[in-house]
């Protein structure tokens, strides 16, 4: 994914995520074989950023989290120590600790270790639309709660309950919460599994212009 660093500022509540993330960045990056700067280029982010991030002088969003998580071939979830019980099959809504990350609350709808991570996810209003993602991959949304704005190269979606989008991940794409209350919606995407293959996807997308009717 690719980000601009132009995003609000994060709750304190995502605070606690912090400590653990920053030490995992930096051992990822390490055992990758990553420098610094090929690792932030890889993810969409400047040198700078991703070094607060490694040293938690700042707080990831998910866009970020997610970025990263291809980058090094892993999953979110690991990226903040959570652990799972196996592969097991089922995941029990008891079991689904909310995460907060920049703004964003996500529970974590799939088994680990598979090719797939399937996320609840809440996205407040007047969070991370301004951020503009491309990665490898398949990505699939489905609004739960909300009005949805969906942004895929040129073109604006408007989804609404019960509305699904699936597309490719190459595609320039970004999403914001229409509504004040915010959206809640399921995501599943497809995992990079080779770091390597992150740093071969040129140059980072353009920036991102206001959508046409961004009020509405």
């Amino acid at each position: 994914m690719t980000s601009r660093e132009t995003e609000p500022p994060s709750p304190p509540a995502a605070a606690d995520a912090v400590p653990v993330v920053a030490p995992r960045l930096r051992d990822l990056r390490r055992g990758a074989a990553l420098t610094l700067e090929a690792a932030a280029r890889a993810a969409g982010l400047s040198p700078a950023h991703l070094s607060r991030l490694e040293t938690a002088q700042r707080q990831p969003s998910l866009p970020m989290l997610l970025s990263l998580a291809r980058v090094y071939g892993t999953t979110v979830s690991e990226l903040l120590g959570e652990t799972a019980g196996g592969r097991d099959a089922v995941v029990r809504a008891d079991a689904m600790e909310p995460t907060f990350a920049g703004g964003w609350t996500y529970w974590q709808a799939g088994g680990a270790g598979r090719g797939m991570q399937a996320l609840r996810v809440r996205v407040p209003h007047g969070t991370q639309g301004d951020i503009v993602r491309v990665h490898p991959g398949e990505e699939w949304l489905h609004v739960l709660r909300g009005r949805l704005r969906l942004r895929l190269g040129d073109t604006v979606h408007r989804l609404g309950p019960g509305d699904s989008a699936h597309f490719d991940s190459l595609t320039p794409h970004r999403i914001a919460a229409r509504d004040a209350d915010g959206v809640e919606l399921l995501f599943v995407h497809t995992l990079l599994q080779s770091p390597t293959a992150a740093l071969c996807l040129g140059p980072a997308a353009g920036p991102a212009h206001p959508d046409p009717g961004e009020t509405s």
